[in-house]
Parts: structure tokens; C-alpha cells; sequence
């Protein structure tokens, strides 16, 4: 590793930062040393990402200094931080849609063309990365585009990095070739702010640890002082319940006995995918495993009426609603959450009232196409307390909130309209560990109640926690199916990769 420094990297003394009346940054003090890999933990709404975009000079702190190498700096504007060696990979990515692959990874460089593209391909290289530089930006999955954030920021040789969530929609191998990475930049000495939800990930990658909550730093230190247990109590109020976060459940085994299923796939085919048979019971959890862009994602959407049915049936307690338009599959009684929430799932400018009963505004039970105030209010503000979501009030914009807690109103829009059948797409990603468990129980509860429940997750852990059985799907096809007992991490991550142990589906 290179030699340590007298001074810190990065040192931050008393930052405060208020959007209007609500402080958001409380006096932060924080270091980062070099090739020191600081893993910054908290909350949605912990101010995390409001301190990072400080030090990328997205934002101006209020009061308080900071400095590079015991040297003040002003980070009043993006360039001024580039120019200091500073690089944000963002949640979510920035992508220009009609650009290509290269071209979005290179904009703002003014170098000859052929020596970046070598750059470039030395890049993947090193990363193990595999992405087509030729193609349309338009065409790439969240996996790919967290992948051409992350290049961008190596393409820049940043001295300090911040990695904001970078594996939230990555691969098994795709996070292991990141991890090579970060390794090779900690040797350097480059100093990184690694940003996660995924707790197992801080102490796989981190050297230290800081946890931040409404605000504040509450606890911080080197990774070696912190168990799991410590690292989640920190991240809860101190009079918060914490039962249920990061425990296995007692789970009551589903009986399929006389049960007819909610839904039926038959040889289901679509762009992506090729004779997907499978069932949803009431009250199952049906876990949808394999890896980011097996074909997950398009069968769901394809149910949900959002792509062409190339071929096979789809039933919903018998009713053939194969190839129906979204609004026909919600009015029959299955409802999506989808994997992307800016894309398809949040009018960003509307409140969160409006975002959560939008759903339900055509159905016909409520007499009306219009859906009284009251009304309106009374069904938002039972899925703000149910999920413990943080806003200022109701008529708050969704845009405004820290995307965990967009998230959640995303879970709480589909909910709404009281689905017979609810696919799950990634519910959790970008969620905390407290909000997570919340996440849990709500589906747990839609379990107790007969909901039919498909879980889409590249979260193993999420996987074995919550499902009674699950389907791997290898290459656009189901490859395997698991019972409750053989659902463990050995089985899914050979089923995920091709490598079939149990349960071989012929």
C-alpha cells in the first residue's frame, strides 16, 4: 500500500447543511486517509448522500471547512472537485440514452479518441468487466449502467473516490471483479467513501466504518471494532424496535394441498425469456432467483403487459389475461413493483398522497374515477406509518425524497390497490437495514393474508429469508426449482450460474 501521509486525504470539520427549515447535516467530522476504504452507513435520510454531493461540490455546505492533503479547499462546483481528484459514482446512474457505451463513459474528456479507447479497454480488462462499448446507452440494464458510472470514475484516476451503492444492481461475479478493483485502487492509495445498505459487503471490503444518523455521526472506527449486531443497533434509533432486522424468521411451511393457484405460467415466452411454467399459491412467496439480465426482469414485465407475448398463457385464478394492457392486468388483480422506480414507477413531481392511490383511482369499486381528499389521505398516511416512511407530510414531492424512502412509496402504490397477486421486482434495493426489515414484515403480512407473492431478488440473503419455494432462471430459462428446505446459498448460486445441484427442472 502507499505510504501514509502526515496529513489526512480528506479531512471534515463541523459541516452543517439545512434545505429551508430542515437541517439535514448536524456538524460532521469525519477523515479519510490514503487507501483508507471508509464505509459510510445510515438511514434513508441520514444525510449521506447530502455530504458526499458536498464533496463533489454539487452542494455548499452552510458552515464548516474542508481540506485535502491539511490543505483548506473551496468545493463550490463540480469542477472544482474533479480538479481535486474527487469522483462520485452516483445511486443512480446518468446516463444519455442515445449515446453509446463509450461515448457516455468518455464525455467530457479531451483527449485524442484512440488514446482514450485504449484506456478504456485497459480498464475492462483490469475490472473484468464485459460490456460492448458500440452499443446503444438506450439498451443497458441498471447492472450495466452502475457499470459505466464506475468506469467513468476510473477513467478519471480520482484520488478520492465515493461509491454510492455500486453493487445494488450487480452480479455475484460482477461484484467480485469491483472488489478486485477497489483492492488495486486501495494500493495506490487511493482513499474511497463506500456507500451501502449491504452489511456484509463493509466488512468484506471496508477498513473502517461511520455510522450516520439524522445528521450526525453517531459511531465510527476502525471495521475490526464492529461485529453485524453492533453496525445495526448503530444504525437504529436508541428506542427503536429492532426485532426482525437481520434474523432468520420462523416461517409456517405453505400447504398446497386443494389449493389452486393465483397464477399460472404455461410455456410463457417473450423477448428475453422462453417457456417460463411456474405457479403462485395464496399466501407463497415464490423467490425468482439467477443473475442480472437472465431474463428475470423482462418475464415480469411481459405479465404486467408492458412488453409483447411472443407466446404460452398467463392465468390469474383461471382467467386467461395473456397479453392484456396493464391497466386490464391491474383491474384483474396483479399489480408490479418495478425494479427501476425513476423509469416506471414515480411521478416525481406529485406528491406522495397522489403517487401512493394513483392505482386505485380506476377502480370500478370506488364508484368513481375521482377519489375524495379525505380518502386519499386517510389510505397514504396508513402506508407512511406502515412503512415508516420519512417525509415532512403527505403533500411532500416524491422527488424531493432520499431514494429508499421513494422506494417505499413505490411499494406503497402497488399495495394499494389490494392485489390478488404482487410481483416484487428488487423491493429492496437501495433500502436501509431498518427500513428493510419493515419491507419484510410487510410482506410477510401480504403472505398472512393470501396475497400470491413473486419475489425477484439478486439478494440471495433476502432469497433464503423470505421464500417458501424458488425458481432459477439461467439464460432465459427456468433451470431449477427449490423447496423451502433446499433454499440456501450453495444451491442458488450454482443454479444461477448454470451449475444445477438439486432439484433440476426437466
Amino acid at each position: 500500500m502507499a505510504e501514509k501521509k502526515d496529513a489526512h486525504l480528506l479531512e471534515i470539520k463541523g459541516v452543517y447543511k439545512s434545505f429551508g427549515m430542515n437541517a439535514v447535516l448536524k456538524g460532521i467530522d469525519m477523515t479519510l486517509d490514503h487507501g483508507e476504504i471508509l464505509a459510510l452507513i445510515g438511514g434513508n435520510g441520514a444525510g449521506k448522500s447530502t455530504l458526499m454531493k458536498i464533496i463533489m461540490g454539487l452542494y455548499s455546505e452552510d458552515e464548516g471547512d474542508i481540506f485535502i492533503d491539511g490543505k483548506k479547499v473551496n468545493l463550490n462546483k463540480p469542477s472544482a472537485a474533479l480538479a481535486a481528484g474527487i469522483y462520485m459514482v452516483p445511486q443512480e446512474p446518468l446516463i444519455f440514452q442515445n449515446m453509446t457505451v463509450e461515448e457516455n463513459i468518455l464525455i467530457g474528456f479531451k483527449e485524442k479518441a484512440s488514446v482514450l479507447h485504449e484506456t478504456l479497454l485497459a480498464k475492462l480488462e483490469e475490472t473484468g468487466f464485459e460490456l460492448d462499448l458500440t452499443r446503444k446507452a438506450s439498451t443497458l440494464s441498471i447492472a450495466e449502467q452502475e457499470l459505466v458510472e464506475i468506469l467513468r470514475g476510473l477513467m478519471r484516476e480520482a484520488r478520492i473516490l465515493i461509491l454510492d451503492e455500486p453493487t445494488s444492481a450487480l452480479t455475484f461475479g460482477e461484484v467480485e471483479s469491483l472488489f478486485r478493483c477497489i483492492r488495486t485502487l486501495q494500493e495506490k492509495g487511493i482513499g474511497m467513501f463506500y456507500i451501502t445498505h449491504r452489511l456484509d459487503e463493509v466488512f468484506e471490503i471496508a477498513t473502517s466504518v461511520a455510522i450516520m444518523r439524522d445528521g450526525a455521526v453517531r459511531v465510527s472506527g476502525a471495521i475490526r471494532e464492529f461485529t453485524r449486531e453492533i453496525l445495526v443497533k448503530g444504525l437504529l434509533p436508541p428506542d427503536a424496535d429492532d426485532s426482525g432486522v437481520g434474523e432468520k424468521r420462523e416461517r409456517k411451511a405453505v400447504d398446497y394441498t386443494d389449493k389452486k393457484p393465483l397464477l399460472k405460467l404455461e410455456n410463457f415466452t417473450g423477448y428475453g425469456f422462453k417457456d417460463i411454467n411456474l405457479e403462485v399459491y395464496p399466501g407463497e412467496i415464490l423467490g425468482v432467483s439467477g443473475v442480472v439480465g437472465a431474463g428475470r426482469t423482462e418475464f415480469a414485465t411481459t405479465i404486467f403487459g408492458m412488453d409483447k407475448v411472443l407466446g404460452g398463457k398467463v392465468y390469474l385464478q383461471d382467467k386467461d389475461i395473456t397479453g392484456l394492457s396493464t391497466p386490464e392486468v391491474m383491474a384483474a388483480g396483479l399489480n408490479y413493483v418495478p425494479e427501476d422506480r425513476h423509469v416506471n414507477g414515480l411521478f416525481k413531481m406529485r406528491d406522495a398522497a397522489a403517487n401512493t392511490t394513483v392505482g386505485i383511482l380506476p377502480r370500478k369499486e370506488m364508484g368513481t374515477f375521482l377519489l375524495s381528499v379525505k380518502k386519499e389521505l386517510e389510505i397514504a398516511l396508513s402506508y407512511v406509518k406502515h412503512f415508516r416512511t420519512k417525509v415532512t407530510g403527505l403533500n411532500q414531492e416524491v422527488g424531493t425524497l432520499s431514494g429508499g424512502n421513494q422506494q417505499k412509496i413505490v411499494l406503497a402504490h402497488a399495495l394499494a390497490t389490494k392485489p390478488l397477486v404482487v410481483i416484487l421486482d428488487e423491493p429492496t434495493r437501495g433500502i436501509d437495514a431498518a427500513a428493510r426489515g419493515d419491507v419484510y414484515k410487510i410482506i410477510e403480512q401480504l403472505k398472512e393474508e393470501g396475497v400470491g407473492i413473486m419475489l425477484i431478488s439478486s439478494d440471495m440473503e433476502e432469497i433464503i429469508e423470505l421464500a417458501d419455494r424458488t425458481v432459477s432462471v439461467h439464460q432465459g430459462r427456468i433451470n431449477a426449482t427449490f423447496d423451502q428446505s433446499d433454499i440456501n446459498q450453495d444451491n442458488l448460486m450454482a443454479a444461477a450460474f448454470g451449475v444445477v445441484k438439486e432439484k433440476e427442472v426437466v
